[in-house]
């Protein structure tokens, strides 16, 4: 038996992230996981590998079309599927075992094997039961269920299946227009698949704002994907070479079927803690399967603590990390805080999409008087030297004090250009005092400047 000040359950995003903290506060630590590899669902079968593929594809397409457009002629390259699943694999190693490397260096143990609850204080991983005085549950999260349909990781895969398919796919349905159907959704597209979409709601991206969302589906139809909105699968029908997807449009109840050579189920995912003992603890859960928690990340019993997409909240990674590292400081006696409010979301598909903050939409159901500050990339001297002026900058900034409310990009960059915003809303900033920043030229976070802009006198380049 071990004694440790903390044993973190999981060592995704928010495990490991809130384990190296936990250590440089200088507490005992301690990471129970069941993977032969460290990272979780996000290191070795979530975003990292899809970036990846995502990275490559694109690339292709580039080859494919605009290379001419710059003087570079030849034949486009051709795919080699095993050596971009190479390429893959190893980017997923560096960082897995970077973590193994950064866990060595702030003498984090690494208890292998899956782990339970028996007793407050007490983890079991295997037939050993080490002590701690915290524990932290960041068991990370599960792809959501849908009835009728059976996932073999063949021809009906998950996200992890899509990642490792044996071929590309002649036709592919994905089952949700959320990020992960539309981010692999497009990769396959790009790589010659004949890709359908097949969403429930009536807009693609739920939650997003409504004029990003309508943008988002009309870029990927000129890039080739196919959608059925407003439609209900009704069951996936696999042979072992075949599918057969049977939907019911909302609208008047019509069926229809389609054939694919490979169905994705992409309807979200759903919080992971089975085998945990919580019940039994006595751990308080919500009805959709999120552990409860007060705003301290603690449970209703005490020294256990919880964090990541087993709570309530956004299912991100970032949101898991920032809550790893707020908890950490909580259990080491300091102050831990987390701002929800600022939490940004990006979808990689090219142009990528990101957000943070309100939507107009929100806005006018609060009854928020508020301006909009737009700019399209098409005025922005960078992107379009690089044929990415699809896309615009909108700045949501409240009508009296100018303070920014919200901001969206769908854009080249637009992952990392939306922190500029984020960093500005943890400061309390206005969309004037964002004008008023010098930006290099030519960058893309010009349209930045340019949209804050708008919401006063005016954008110079419009």
């Amino acid at each position: 038996m071990s004694n440790y000040d903390v044993i973190i359950i999981g060592a995704g995003p928010g495990g490991y992230v809130c384990a190296i903290r936990c250590a440089q506060l200088g507490l005992k630590t301690a990471v129970v996981e069941g993977r032969e590899t460290l990272g979780g669902t996000c290191l070795n079968v979530g975003c990292i590998p899809s970036k990846a593929l995502l990275h490559a594809s694109h690339m292709l397409h580039e080859a494919e079309h605009n290379f001419v457009k710059m003087g570079l002629k030849g034949k486009s390259p051709s795919v080699d599927w095993k050596e971009m699943l190479a390429y893959k694999d190893d980017v997923i190693g560096q960082n897995t075992k970077g973590i193994e490397f950064l866990f060595k260096k702030n003498k984090v143990d690494w208890l292998k094997g899956w782990g339970s609850i028996p007793a407050p204080g007490q983890v079991k991983v295997g037939e050993e039961v080490h002590e701690a005085k915290n524990i932290i549950i960041a068991t990370g999260s599960d792809v959501a269920k849908l009835p009728g349909v059976e996932v073999d990781e063949k021809i009906v895969v998950s996200s992890t299946g899509a990642l490792a398919l044996s071929k590309v796919p002649k036709k592919m349905v994905v089952i949700g227009a959320g990020v992960i159907g539309l981010e692999l959704g497009s990769v396959y597209a790009r790589l010659g698949s004949d890709v359908t979409v097949v969403e429930f709601l009536d807009a693609v991206t739920p939650g997003m704002d409504a004029e990003v969302q309508k943008t988002v589906q009309r870029m990927l139809k000129k890039q080739g994907l196919k959608f059925i909105m407003g439609a209900a699968v009704q069951k996936v029908e696999a042979t072992k070479t075949k599918a057969k997807v049977t939907y019911k449009l909302r609208k008047d109840d019509s069926e229809a079927q389609l054939d694919a050579d490979i169905v994705l189920l992409a309807t979200g995912r759903v919080p992971f803690t089975d085998g945990l003992g919580l019940e039994a603890l006595g751990v308080n859960m919500a009805k959709r399967g999120q552990i409860e928690t007060d705003d301290h990340w603690q449970t209703n019993v005490k020294g256990i603590y919880a964090i990541g997409d087993a709570i309530d909240g956004p299912m991100l990674a970032h949101k898991a990390e920032d809550e790893g590292m707020a908890v950490a400081e909580v259990v080491a006696g300091k102050h831990g805080h987390v701002n929800y409010g600022v939490i940004p979301g990006v979808i990689y598909i090219h142009p990528e999409v990101a957000s943070v903050g309100a939507t107009e939409q929100a806005l006018k159901e609060e009854g928020r008087a508020y301006k909009a500050g737009k700019f399209s990339f098409m005025g922005n001297a960078r992107a379009k030297a690089v044929f990415a002026g699809e896309g615009f900058v909108k700045i949501l900034a409240d009508a009296e004090t100018d303070r920014i409310l919200g901001a969206h990009i769908i854009g080249p960059a637009a992952g990392d250009l939306i922190h500029e915003v984020c960093v500005a809303m943890e400061f309390g900033a206005s969309a004037q005092d964002l004008a008023l920043t010098c930006h290099a030229h030519p960058t893309y976070s010009e349209a930045v400047r340019e949209a804050a802009l708008a919401c006063g006198d005016g954008a110079i380049h419009a």
